[in-house]
């Protein structure tokens, strides 16, 4: 097992499993869509965040925490948004977290993957996650916000001090099962489509999304190989105290990425997209806990958006969003 991190992408590769396990994770940059009680269709990608690794950072410069769970540090404006994207050929069993509640069920995070309760995602088939599952084709934005303030999941939902920052986990396919579906695949004609101090995940709008129902087999997945990873998230002010760089501007508000004519867009996909966790439903959003508290959240107008564009990826190919 190895990680790597290759132009702002954390890699994690297997080749004791197979010289093709190897899968990239980026973290996007996007539009914070309105929590107004209206569902917005997929806003685009605005370019990867920066990262950087623990282990190459001025250890005098970070706190002890992270030395002890190593990873990755990311810089995030507060109530920006992101969303996960997921590259590769080689299938993998992946675990996603905010802190230490499971962005796809809301139950206490754990990196072993729960076959009941469906807690994982399968990539390829699943290119994308732009936030919590709270209902059947749809998810709530991650949306940045800090640690104590009381606006993100994980201090709604756990009575524990609050980590704060992303969680992943990731399991390759036994070898022997990707061999055998590769020379299928090879048998069978293809056919391709166009295409504070530390941050936490609060809830943001309603976006659509269809997280796919699992459908390989439990016995397909290499449980005797994982590698875990802890994202910590920081504010433009830490990151250029821990790494002397400035993070990127902010980003624009949705109006005004709407004014200006840019696209939206809408994956088609024929999965069967799974039912929301019902812990994350409940939990109020970061607009809620603004309004209850008088502190209205910026930027946060009714958008018209105009005709998504569809876009369908080809097999084994992540698509692209902006």
């Amino acid at each position: 097992m190895a990680l790597a991190l290759e132009k702002d992408r954390l890699v994690f590769e297997f080749p004791e499993v197979h010289a093709a396990a190897r899968m990239a994770v980026s973290f996007h940059r996007t539009l914070r869509v309105p929590d107004d009680g209206n569902t917005y269709p997929l806003p685009p990608g605005l370019g990867r965040f920066p990262l950087r690794a623990v282990a190459g950072l001025d250890d005098a410069r970070i706190p002890d925490s992270w030395r002890s769970r190593g990873g990755l540090v990311m810089p995030m404006w507060q109530s920006e948004a992101c969303w996960l994207g997921f590259e590769s050929r080689y299938p993998f069993l992946v675990k996603v977290a905010a802190g230490d509640v499971d962005a796809l069920t809301g139950e206490t995070w754990s990196p072993v993957p729960d076959f009941e309760r469906e807690d994982y995602l399968e990539v390829p088939a699943q290119p994308w996650l732009d936030g919590f599952v709270v209902a059947q084709g749809r998810v709530r934005q991650f949306v940045a916000m800090p640690l104590g303030s009381g606006y993100g999941v994980e201090e709604q939902l756990r009575s524990e001090p609050a980590q704060g920052g992303i969680r992943i986990a990731a399991y390759p396919m036994r070898a022997r099962r990707w061999e055998e579906r590769a020379e299928f695949d090879a048998r069978r004609p293809m056919h391709s489509f166009a295409p504070a101090a530390a941050m936490g995940l609060g809830a943001g709008g309603s976006v659509e999304q269809g997280v796919a129902t699992p459908v390989e087999p439990h016995d397909a997945w290499d449980l005797d190989h994982r590698s875990v990873v802890d994202v910590h998230l920081v504010n433009s002010e830490q990151w250029r105290t821990v790494t002397g760089e400035d993070p990127p501007t902010r980003p624009l508000a949705a109006a005004d990425y709407t004014g200006r004519g840019f696209p939206w867009f809408e994956l088609y996909d024929e999965a069967v997209a799974r039912q929301g966790a019902q812990p994350l439903a409940d939990v109020d959003t970061v607009a809620d806990v603004g309004r209850r508290r008088g502190e209205p959240l910026p930027g946060n107008e009714t958008v018209t958006v105009p005709e998504p564009i569809r876009i369908r990826p080809a097999p084994r190919d992540p698509g692209r969003r902006g």
